[in-house]
């Protein structure tokens, strides 16, 4: 059995100093009143243009983001991946609605792709798709509603866009994960990412799509995706994740009075999830995996499946992933153990990046049990090398 509990093998990466420093830091997000203060100095330093940097990359960036360009996460890569652990490389500056900066992401998710084509230990690329049109035209998309002919316009732009990282990627051989957004987006999305399945995924995934499982269609939708799949002759590339926009999509579905998209409860999730994986591994044949997760029964139960399935522990069809900074005893001891795993590694200069590393804050925060998990393993490697 996989044992998460491994605390040598789970930051073997670190020096003490470093564990020093991310005890420090998880320690300030298990209190919420010091996470609330800081978001609002930041966002008031944010808005001011105050200098922030000089306090904020040596903390909370340097723990949960790689650098501030493709080659200043290099180094990063290259210290994961002598555990076994490879690197996606996520653009993490927020989405902007002018043209300029729609043209500025399309070409920095270029650029990843193409690194990622020549770096072995970079398995992925990956983007947001909102970052490449204007979340009005998604929304209009996504529910049938009339667009006019300047936001038609924007549509095809948006397909042209999502298209053309697309086939980047499959003439790169670099297999891209689109990220899922706000259920009011995700209906275009899916259409989108469906069609460029469709041509590009015909020998194995190359385009996955983000399921988030928190949603209580997903599980349905994923049993038709691949139905379609087998049937047109390509592979599903899937990639699972529990969600990241609760609290929002329950204002919404309350605000305009349509059904609120969420499950009832976290074990409606959690078992939806691990169904989702269960199905997924029945039909390997049709379906690539990626599981996004942090939850440590949902990363054991893949394993299982795969050891059930008669998987090799590095089929290429089943990835293992969680985000840089958070995590790192599932990582590590997976890798350790032969399975694939990628980091998520958050990238983009520091005032851009601040809304991510903000939310990931809020996060932290909020799910006590990750705060408390972190610590505690933190605190037991420190002891253990402090009796070696």
């Amino acid at each position: 059995m996989l044992d998460f509990e491994n605390t040598k093998i789970a930051f073997q990466s670190k020096s003490n100093n470093d564990l020093k420093q991310s005890h420090f830091l998880f320690n300030t997000l298990a209190r919420p009143i010091v996470v609330k203060t800081g978001k609002l100095f930041l966002n008031m330093a944010l808005a001011t243009n105050f200098p922030i940097k000089w306090i904020v990359k040596p903390t909370v960036y340097k723990h949960f983001c790689g650098g501030e360009t493709i080659q200043e996460c290099n180094p990063v890569v290259e210290r994961m991946a002598r555990f076994g652990v490879e690197s996606i490389l996520d653009y993490s500056v927020e989405g902007k609605e002018n043209r300029e900066d729609i043209e500025a992401a399309l070409k920095e998710t270029l650029n990843t792709i193409d690194n990622a084509a020549g770096n072995d230990n970079i398995p992925f690329a990956v983007f947001k798709p909102t970052a490449f049109a204007k979340s009005k035209v998604l929304e209009k998309a996504s529910s049938g509603i009339e667009m006019a002919d300047e936001e038609k316009v924007e549509l095809s732009r948006f397909r042209e866009r999502i298209h053309t990282l697309c086939k980047r990627a499959y003439n790169s051989d670099v297999p891209i994960l689109i990220d899922a957004e706000e259920a009011a987006y995700q209906n275009i999305i899916d259409e989108v990412v469906r069609n460029n399945m469709k041509q590009f995924n015909r020998d194995k995934a190359i385009v996955f799509n983000t399921l988030q499982m928190y949603r209580w269609d997903r599980l349905e939708f994923l049993r038709k995706e691949v139905e379609t799949a087998r049937q047109e002759g390509y592979i599903f590339g899937a990639k699972f994740v529990r969600g990241a926009y609760m609290e929002k999509e329950r204002a919404w579905a309350d605000m305009y009075g349509y059904t609120d998209p969420i499950q009832p409860d976290k074990e409606s999730t959690d078992r939806d999830y691990d169904a989702a994986l269960k199905y997924s591994v029945e039909n390997i044949d049709h379906v690539a995996i990626f599981n996004g997760t942090h939850n440590e029964k949902s990363s054991r139960y893949l394993a299982e499946l795969m050891e059930e399935h008669n998987l090799a522990k590095d089929d290429p069809r089943c990835y293992f992933s969680q985000l840089y900074g958070m995590s790192d005893h599932i990582s590590f001891n997976l890798a350790h153990q032969g399975y694939r795993v990628a980091k998520y590694l958050p990238y983009g200069p520091v005032k851009n990046v601040m809304p991510y590393l903000i939310r990931r804050a809020e996060e932290n925060t909020a799910v006590a049990g990750q705060t408390n998990r972190e610590l505690s393993l933190i605190k037991k490697e420190l002891k253990r090398r402090k009796s070696q």
